[in-house]
């Protein structure tokens, strides 16, 4: 692995973003809205119901959340996208860049992108609703990293897949992470969720963060077990992933089938 390869594949992204006003604007434009349209929600949730002082932070602090996972897992897919379209995938796998060092520009990138854009967010959420999710950060912080793995084991598996289907498989690039959303329980509990989805939510590692994150919100101490079983399914969901990946990789070579994908 060499890191001077990982720049120049993440430098490539930077240029392309900061050519396009729309792919820059997306960044923010987004997070923006979602805080404006949930933040008055929540506000207008709290008048009506007196009796649970939390669900402002509660919606909110999920939000914010919510965007940490969602963009990390585009900013995987999406990039890989934007190769096929623009016809230089080909280009960088006849390269010396190995597939870990091309997926671990993406991650390089993804890290900028969803720290900028947590902090915009924190900023508005304390500056409209007087929510400061920066009081707890080193609380929250085991629960961020776990979103940010699980957004990219979960960005990789749908590389897999466009890689076997094409862009015929795009649309999960745009849509999966809304497909997990109901499971979550990211705006509340898990136990309000029949139980057939109760079973589907506790194998997925975002259900323990938000159950975890509204632990922390609600000023109950460290949920220390939900982070921990966070970790191991994305352990083993980056295994998975990880085969996945490799196998349809492989098998794409050796149908000679990589460049029907542009």
């Amino acid at each position: 692995m060499k890191f001077h390869r990982i720049w120049a594949s993440a430098l490539h992204y930077i240029y392309t973003q900061k050519r396009s006003i729309p792919r820059t604007m997306d960044i923010l434009y987004w997070p923006i809205l979602n805080i404006l349209l949930w933040g008055f929600l929540s506000v207008f949730l709290l008048q009506q119901s007196e009796g649970v002082p939390n669900i402002v932070a509660f919606l909110l602090g999920g939000l914010i959340l919510w965007q940490i996972f969602s963009r990390a897992q585009q900013d995987i897919s999406i990039h890989f996208l934007e190769d096929i379209w623009n016809r230089n995938l080909i280009n960088l796998f006849v390269s010396p860049l190995t597939n870990f060092e091309y997926i671990l520009s993406f991650v390089l990138m993804s890290i900028v992108k969803v720290i900028l854009t947590g902090i915009v967010m924190g900023v508005i959420t304390l500056v409209l609703y007087q929510f400061n999710i920066f009081t707890f950060a080193w609380e929250l912080l085991p629960f961020i990293i776990n979103l940010f793995f699980f957004g990219w084991i979960v960005g990789l598996f749908i590389m897999a897949m466009i890689i076997r289907w094409g862009t015929d498989a795009q649309i999960l690039a745009f849509s999966f992470a809304f497909l997990l959303q109901p499971f979550s329980a990211v705006f509340y509990p898990i136990s309000i969720l029949p139980i057939g989805a109760q079973v589907i939510g506790y194998l997925l590692p975002s259900t323990y963060v938000f159950e975890g994150m509204r632990t922390i919100l609600a000023g109950g101490a460290f949920p220390g077990n939900m982070a921990l079983l966070a970790l191991i399914f994305n352990l083993g969901y980056l295994v998975l992933s990880i085969l996945l990946f490799r196998f349809m990789f492989n098998k794409v070579l050796e149908k000679g089938l990589l460049t029907k994908l542009e």
